[in-house]
Order: C-alpha cells, then structure tokens, then sequence
C-alpha cells in the first residue's frame, strides 16, 4: 500500500483531470450539454475542460463562484457571497464542446434533456453511503434547485465533485431535516440524487488503484489535508503515485 498526502488543493486538482476523462462528461462534450455550475471544485473542472478544448482564454477560476465560505475575518454578505461580484462571467455552459460564453444554468436549464450534464459542487460528502448535499443560502433554492429541475424532470446526469475534507458521517436526509426544520439558523442543506466524486475516486479512474482514508489534518496550509492509503497491482499504484505528483505541489486556494 502507498500512504500518500494530498491538500484540499491538490485534491480539487486531481478531481478535475479525472473528470476530464469521465466517460460520461466525454460523451456529452461531443453529443450534448455539459453544464458546470460555478464553484470552488467545480472552478477546476472547467479550467481543465476548457483548457483541454483550447477555449481557456478569458476564464478565471478564482471569480468561478457564488457563495463561498471564507474565514470570519473576511467579510461576506449575508448569503455568503464576496462583496465583490463583479469579475463573475457566469457558469461554463459546454453546447457539443463548444463554451457559450455569459450564460448560467438559470439560462439553459429549460434545454437541458437525457444525455446532457450538470457538474454541481457540494458542502457534505457521506462515503460510505455515496450522498452528497449543498449549504441553500438562496430563499428559492439558487443554482441547485434550478438543476434539480433537469436531473429529476428530464433525467439530466447530475455529477457532484467534492473533496473528502469536506465528509461527514450523518445520513444526509435526516440531517437535511434538521437543518431545514423551523426556528434552525443559518444555511439550508439540500441533498443531491447525483453521483459524488471524491479523490478517491479520481484515483480510480486514473489509475485504476483504490483509495482509503488512512489520516488527516496538518498546519501551514495542510489545513484540510488527507492521507490516503492506495492499493492495487503494481501497476496501478505506480499510476496513481504519478497522478498524484503531477498535483501534489497544486498551490493553496487564495482569493486575496
């Protein structure tokens, strides 16, 4: 077994080159819509798309968001929004591998049909039961509630990318209950019928290894990192340990 460490960073990093490569994501590239709503996570993914399809110019991960959670010290809107909006150029709207620039999934989610994609950035992650679930601080749902109107109406394939910094060991749908309930404060949380994709399992589609959970934590910007425990034929762990030095320098998040 390899014992290996990666960053939130470096995770985010390792999850969008395994998407890339999603066989679904790659059908729809060439067949239909891939949509990639605006996130932290889902920022990576884009990049990689869009710079796999020479279409990277203009584009700027670090304004790829809506809410975002930052430190207390930084200040944010009631919603958790930046004060500052004004770079966001909207979602990465993907027509048969072509970027349609300034359009969002509130824009397109009336087109979306069996066969497209939403890639949909999450706040919880429950491995062991494969759910996933977003923080709602929008009074009508925001972006997840506009995408759950294709992936439950139409059978859109919704895929969740999110780093296992951010698992929780709670069902999500009696957890959701209690976050939603009346008189809680604070954000909503909303579960997602989508498919969660971790480290562990870019690692697997990467190299074909399988990843666990071994440890985590650290300081001076190892905050949120894991160790991860990958085995297999010697092939793939050779695979893997590749994959995972080509991100492990993946610099730290920083928007200021």
């Amino acid at each position: 077994m390899l014992i290996t460490l990666l960053t939130p960073a470096a995770g985010k990093r390792l999850i969008a080159k395994a998407l890339v490569r999603h066989e679904v994501i790659r059908r729809g590239m060439t067949e239909g819509m891939v949509v990639i709503i605006a996130g932290t996570t889902t920022g990576y993914v884009a990049e990689e798309l869009l710079r796999e399809t020479r279409q990277s110019e203009g584009f700027d991960r670090l304004r790829f968001m809506r809410g975002v959670t930052l430190p207390p010290c930084v200040p944010l809107t009631p919603t958790g929004r930046r004060p500052d909006e004004s770079g966001f150029h909207g979602d990465v709207i993907l027509s048969k591998g072509s970027w349609i620039r300034g359009r969002t999934i509130f824009d397109v989610v009336d087109d979306l049909k069996e066969g497209d994609v939403i890639l949909k950035g999450a706040n919880a992650v429950n491995l062991a039961q494969r759910q996933a679930a977003t923080m709602i601080g929008h009074e009508k749902g925001g972006t997840t509630v506009a995408a759950l109107q294709a992936v439950v109406g139409r059978r859109v394939r919704l895929i969740v990318p999110v780093g296992v910094e951010k698992r929780v060991y709670s069902d999500l749908i009696p957890l959701a209950a209690k976050v939603n309930s009346p008189g809680a404060q604070g954000p909503r949380l909303l579960p997602m019928p989508g498919e969660p994709f971790t480290e562990l399992d870019a690692i697997h589609t990467l190299s074909g290894a399988m990843a666990e959970l071994v440890g985590a934590g650290g300081v001076g910007g190892a905050e949120g990192a894991v160790w991860l425990g990958i085995h297999g034929s010697e092939k793939e762990v050779a695979s893997a340990k590749e994959w995972i030095h080509a991100v492990e320098s993946e610099p730290l998040f920083r928007l200021f």
